[in-house]
């Protein structure tokens, strides 16, 4: 590879320097903060609740455990998790952007779950926590954006306790013949045309709909959790393919 290409990385279909992308991805969700939540229920019908309460399934938070909500946003995932830990666990609702952090921060207090989460603004790719400190990891639609996927997951590995999982929550690669002419003709021309609508914004969305394209298919993923040092890594297609959960182990 060349250096050039050593120092490039996707921001959706745009190749970008890699110090850009962070910079232009904070952009994106500070133009989308505000209308964050109301756009996922618009693009995905609501299903995207089914997906998340799927993946806590997955992740099976037990009382008492510490666990991290990467790139967790307006807090869907805290929430469900912090009820689950009880008064003795803890979730800290992280996320590399302030806007979304701030969202997430008030549905955490309006829903009385303060004491059992904390906040930080963090970057994946280089986790502040000590070695084997945490006995989850969830990201549920953030490790598209992350520049340095294969960095982000090392570090998940690092922080993780033994016997600690990491559940991803991603779109992903349609799987059933024939839906992905139509997935492709709602993602290009009717999610910008919403985004426009809702949220003044046709540019973030069709940015959010290339990134989708751009990000590792269900095996090429799981193999990219095994170089980091996971074991038992599986994979569930959701909506025939639209949306991946991937769990695997630390052992």
């Amino acid at each position: 590879m060349s250096e050039k290409g050593k120092d490039s990385t996707h921001f959706g279909f745009r190749t970008v320097e890699k110090g850009e992308k962070q910079h232009m991805v904070r952009q994106v969700f500070d133009s989308v903060a505000d209308k964050y939540d109301v756009m996922n229920d618009v693009m995905s019908l609501g299903v995207h609740r089914l997906w998340k309460r799927f993946a806590i399934d997955m992740a099976a938070p037990r009382r008492g455990e510490q666990i991290l909500d990467l790139a967790g946003g307006s807090g869907d995932l805290t929430l469900l998790m912090a009820r689950q830990v009880g008064e003795t666990g803890h979730v800290v609702l992280s996320d590399i952007n302030a806007e979304m952090l701030r969202h997430g921060r008030e549905r955490v207090v309006d829903a009385g779950l303060v004491k059992r989460v904390s906040f930080a603004q963090i970057n994946a790719e280089s986790l502040p926590f000590a070695d084997n400190s945490l006995d989850c990891i969830t990201i549920g639609f953030g490790l598209r954006n992350v520049t340095d996927k294969q960095k982000a997951l090392n570090s998940m590995f690092r922080v993780l306790k033994p016997g600690g999982r990491l559940l991803v929550l991603e779109f992903s690669r349609v799987q059933v013949p024939g839906l992905n002419k139509l997935y492709d003709e709602y993602s290009f021309r009717i999610l910008p045309m919403m985004g426009r609508l809702v949220a003044n914004d046709e540019d973030s969305y069709r940015y959010l709909a290339e990134s989708i394209r751009m990000h590792p298919d269900q095996d090429t993923l799981k193999g990219m959790m095994e170089e980091a040092g996971f074991e038992r890594c599986q994979y569930y297609n959701l909506t025939g393919g639209v949306a991946a959960v991937h769990r695997g182990y630390k052992f």
